[in-house]
């Protein structure tokens, strides 16, 4: 499941290519390549660069402030760390179950979590490059050039997203980095008259993102060749599914599967993920490697998110996604998909899955009802797992006599796929890299790898892709042999 290029041999005579950093996704990274004189590629590495410290500083907190709190890992999925401490936190209170109004309604705030994030990186940060191609026109690849030369789907996009905000703006209080969720429920419910703004246009949202799925769903079969092999490699894939083996993003048990579909694992309670995962450190990355413990760190890592939780479930309980889900699945025949390009159809199927999942709680009259916490006895550990926009994300607390954090980790979705984000870029350099000269094109493959798992590389928030890059060739001395930079305006220059 490996390219096997962890280790270069003598890197001290290897000449160095970087991309600093990655455009077009949320936080800063960079890629390092490894090539020697004859351009063959040694050593690719995705680096995570920033320290957040969140896990931390977190501790000596109230526990009633930490849903608040974690949500400023992120200013694009602030729901997710939201809802996922909230879950934890649950358990401190002894809410062992909550009551409908307030479960639903922190559902309806996660579908509208995903819906947003979803149509934001599709259309604003990865529709670029699959509608203009991965080398083309720098001044066009980007969200402007896709409102000029496809006005009406740029114009979805927005929508879609805008739509999903407003959802969470109904049951959260603000569209980022609200208060909506507490330890043990909500602190308000939708009202009649929020619920009947948002009916009025969840029919359409429903239409455009399965007009959305067939949009993706048609550049994979306009060149197969592309999207079935770019960047590809194979790997375990795990996800959170429902109690009847049905996607659910919101709650559920633990299962996992080998690079063929066969089940590791399944029916595991998130409460004792630390029995199935260890986290690796490595020197060069500050995101640490997790691993299944049963398959040792050589075999054991995974894949997370779209494409592994469309396959991992049984079916997807609403009619359009799961008619849609069917044929993704027999698309990719016997076995499993592995195409990192298959994220982004997987990701739409997800995207009309949580349109109809709103428009169904919309007509839930639960949802506007008035019975909002529940408590029990008090507990002192809790784990609370949600299925973010981009993979699991797991976080757990302890908490002291006092009520203050004494313990806080957080796997977050991008963590899990830490290892299989570089396998993707190691692909993509052996593929595409081998006898050419740098230019921007070629370092944008690179990127496209990276952008098609929707990484949160510091939970921080997107870049739209005209971040400052300078990319140096190197020999063997150190002596630079050519380079290229890109301003803040987009421009490309040499030297």
């Amino acid at each position: 499941m490996s390219a096997n290029l962890e280790t270069a041999a003598n890197p001290e005579t290897l000449r160095r290519v970087a991309i600093d950093p990655v455009s077009r996704v949320e936080g800063h990274g960079k890629v390092t390549i490894l090539l020697d004189d004859k351009n063959k590629v040694h050593q690719v590495r995705l680096h995570i660069v920033e320290f957040r410290g969140f896990e931390k500083f977190i501790q000596g907190r109230p526990y009633w402030e930490v849903p608040v709190m974690v949500q400023r890992l992120c200013g694009i999925c602030p729901v997710s760390h939201h809802l996922a401490a909230s879950k934890a936190l649950d358990a401190i209170v002894g809410a062992k179950h909550l009551t409908p109004t307030a479960e639903k309604n922190r559902r309806l705030m996660h579908y509208g979590q995903i819906l947003q994030s979803h149509a934001l990186h599709f259309f604003h940060l990865c529709s670029p490059d699959l509608l203009f191609g991965f080398d083309s026109d720098v001044s066009q690849r980007n969200i402007v050039g896709v409102a000029a030369k496809y006005p009406e789907t740029a114009k979805r996009g927005i929508l879609l997203r805008k739509f999903g905000q407003e959802v969470i703006r109904h049951t959260a209080g603000k569209r980022v980095h609200g208060t909506g969720s507490v330890p043990g429920g909500v602190n308000k419910s939708l009202s009649i008259a929020e619920r009947d703004e948002l009916l009025k246009d969840i029919y359409q949202m429903v239409a455009w993102s399965r007009d959305a799925v067939h949009m993706v769903k048609e550049l994979h079969h306009q060149n197969p060749e592309l999207y079935n092999s770019f960047g590809a490699f194979r790997a375990n894939f795990m996800s959170m599914v429902g109690f009847d083996g049905g996607m659910d993003l919101y709650h559920g048990r633990l299962r996992g599967r080998d690079e063929n579909g066969n089940v590791l694992f399944d029916g595991v309670d998130y409460q004792n993920y630390t029995q199935l995962i260890e986290e690796e450190v490595k020197n060069w990355s500050y995101m640490k490697f997790p691993y299944l413990k049963s398959l040792g760190r050589e075999k054991g890592w995974y894949r997370v998110g779209p494409l592994s939780r469309v396959q991992n479930c049984d079916f997807i309980p609403t009619p359009l996604a799961e008619i849609e889900r069917r044929e993704f699945v027999a698309y990719s025949g016997v076995m499993p998909m592995h195409a990192p390009l298959g994220y982004h159809w997987a990701r739409m199927i997800e995207m009309l899955h949580a349109a109809e999942m709103i428009k169904d709680l919309l007509h839930d009259d639960d949802i506007t009802g008035s019975e909002l916490m529940t408590s029990g006895e008090r507990g002192f550990e809790g784990v609370g797992v949600i299925e973010a926009p981009r993979g699991t994300l797991i976080h757990h607390y302890r908490v002291d006599e006092n009520d203050l954090v004494s313990m806080c980790n957080l796997i977050v979705s991008t963590t899990h796929n830490n290892q299989a984000m570089n396998e993707a870029v190691r692909r993509v350099a052996v593929q595409y890299l081998h006898g050419h000269e740098v230019t921007e094109g070629l370092l944008n493959h690179i990127e496209v790898a990276v952008r098609a798992f929707d990484p949160c590389l510091s939970c921080a928030t997107h870049a739209l892709g005209k971040m400052p890059l300078e990319v140096e060739v190197l020999d063997q001395t150190g002596q630079r042999l050519s380079a290229l930079s890109r301003g803040g305006d987009g421009t490309i220059c040499d030297g």
